[in-house]
């Protein structure tokens, strides 16, 4: 699968906004995204170890998910199960049956800050689910085969 092109003047703000130290410009790319997502993961796991919800500036914690849904896209390629992460971004992946019109079959949706728990293994699958912190819906869209993404 073709990954899409990253928006280096994005991810360099979104570095920013953790407050981690921008690299030097010829570091663009996924290396760039890799970054914002360590930092955003370092805010996530401080706050968690002091019992407090993580505290990330909206720009970054927008670039993590995307970089981790695209991850996701990336590892299990195809279209029949579409993950939602509100307000951020949709991405479609999983082979399968392909959606064309309407409300896909099998749909995942979360939250942000769940989805960055999911995809890095800090949550586990059966326990966001029994929660209530993603909905799951088709024969499909059971994404944990693919999970932790980063």
């Amino acid at each position: 699968m073709v990954r899409r092109r990253y928006d280096e003047q994005r991810l360099r703000a979104a570095l920013a906004a953790t407050g981690e130290v921008t690299p030097p410009t010829e570091v663009t790319g996924a290396v760039l995204a890799g970054a914002v997502l360590a930092a955003v993961l370092r805010i996530h796991d401080t706050a968690a170890a002091r019992g407090d919800e993580p505290a990330i500036e909206r720009v970054a914690l927008r670039a993590a998910v995307v970089e981790l849904a695209q991850r996701l896209a990336d590892r299990a390629p195809g279209r029949s199960v579409e993950l939602r992460v509100p307000p951020y971004t949709a991405v479609q992946a999983v082979a399968g049956p392909r959606h064309t019109r309407g409300t896909p079959p099998n749909v995942v949706e979360t939250d942000p800050v769940t989805w960055l728990r999911l995809a890095t293994g800090r949550l586990s699958w059966v326990d966001a689910v029994h929660s209530g912190q993603l909905t799951a819906s088709g024969d499909r869209a059971d994404l944990s085969p693919y999970l932790p993404l980063a």
